[in-house]
């Protein structure tokens, strides 16, 4: 807390208190998205600015483009926003982020500099796992500098990888929308003879956007994440199945995850400004790898990748709540005094948790779990291996 330490065992159901730890009419308020896009940024900034109105505050600023906003103030579309009901009234119909994000540009003493400048009392971080560590940091510098400023996070994560949470913002919302993409590829497969529809969807070190996407459109005849053994030559590799899948039905429709197959293709040790592995692209590797040892029954491949398609598009009706309920329950964290926290839902409750043993590590498919398992008999999909054992 603002006003102490963490008192909760491990969970605190969130929701708003009897005593709130500030004076409403005098605080000011800033939100940051940071990372990547992910559907519904705009609905939780929304709800913040309405949430916190309705307590009282007036003075809410949005930090343009992430982090580096903070520092980089320079020219007018540089510049903080000033953040009303009235502006964001209709920014959740679109996608994106009214605020603009960025990867990186996290110094956090530059950041801590510029709070204390704008006297900030409430500071609300959209962000994933890099942001979170991220208003981590920024907490620990403000405590260290005698700062009452709350930082409370809002996990945003489109490939549902945070730790804890039974989901993520955004993340049904991306599923529904690669299953479109799936269709698409299934109708261009069953239209053309031994054709291959590819669909690559985001997913880089977890293969959640997949395994949903491919259980519920009932399309997809086989489904590569990163967690998964992706043995692509013998009996029992990949090409080998998709080769059986072909001989029984003339057309098949495979899912890739964006992270799936790069212990073939071998780490470029490269990162992102997120610092984040770039990946190379296992799915046209995968396309070539096809028409040279399938040359044989001449597969017609379609190639589809919706990854930017996906992530740029406002919410589904059930992100829609999620994010609502998200943006209410972090001001609702911030006047109880709370600060370097994170709101979820934990077992179907909304709580706050700290922000260390989400951040951990990254949340990924359990490749020997029920949900695994229940895709593969779905689509009688095997576990690869060199040998057909």
């Amino acid at each position: 807390e603002v006003g102490g330490e963490w008192r909760g065992k491990w969970a605190m159901r969130a929701g708003p208190r009897e005593s709130v730890y500030f004076e409403p009419g005098k605080v000011k308020a800033a939100i940051v998205t940071c990372g990547g896009l992910c559907p519904g940024l705009n609905d939780v900034i929304r709800q913040l600015v309405i949430t916190l109105e309705e307590y009282g505050v007036n003075d809410i600023k949005g930090i343009r483009y992430g982090f580096r906003g903070f520092f980089e103030q320079e020219g007018e579309l540089r510049q903080p926003i000033k953040l009303t009901s009235d502006l964001v009234e209709t920014i959740h119909l679109e996608g994106g982020s009214i605020l603009g994000s960025s990867r990186g540009g996290s110094d956090t003493s530059d950041i801590v500099d510029a709070i204390a400048e704008m006297q900030l009392d409430f500071l609300f971080v959209i962000g994933g796992n890099g942001s979170h560590a991220g208003a981590l940091a920024i907490d620990n510098m403000c405590r260290e500098r005698n700062m009452p400023t709350a930082v409370i996070g809002i996990p945003k994560t489109i490939d549902n990888d945070i730790l804890l949470l039974d989901r993520t913002f955004g993340f049904q919302t991306a599923v529904d929308e690669a299953i479109k993409a799936i269709r698409s590829a299934a109708i261009e497969a069953r239209s053309a003879f031994n054709g291959v529809g590819l669909v690559r969807v985001m997913g880089r070190q977890s293969g959640f956007i997949a395994m949903h996407a491919a259980l519920a459109s009932g399309e997809v005849d086989v489904c590569l994440i990163p967690e998964i053994d992706t043995t692509l030559e013998g009996e029992g590799g990949v090409l080998a199945h998709v080769r059986r899948v072909l001989t029984r039905k003339e057309h098949c429709v495979m899912l890739v995850a964006e992270g799936a197959g790069q212990e073939i293709l071998g780490k470029m040790g490269e990162t992102d400004a997120s610092g984040n592995p770039v990946l190379q692209n296992f799915a046209k590797f995968l396309q070539k790898e096809m028409k040279e040892k399938l040359a044989d029954i001449s597969p017609d491949i379609k190639y589809i990748d919706p990854t930017y398609m996906v992530r740029a598009c406002p919410t589904n009706g059930s992100d829609a709540v999620y994010c609502s309920l998200l943006g209410q329950n972090a001001v609702h964290a911030a006047f109880a005094g709370l600060s370097g926290v994170t709101v979820g839902m934990c077992n179907g409750h909304y709580v706050y948790l700290p922000i260390p043993p989400i951040i951990s590590r990254a949340r990924e498919v359990d490749p020997n779990g029920r949900m695994w398992e229940r895709l593969k008999l779905a689509i009688r999909q095997p576990v690869f291996s060199a040998s057909n054992k």
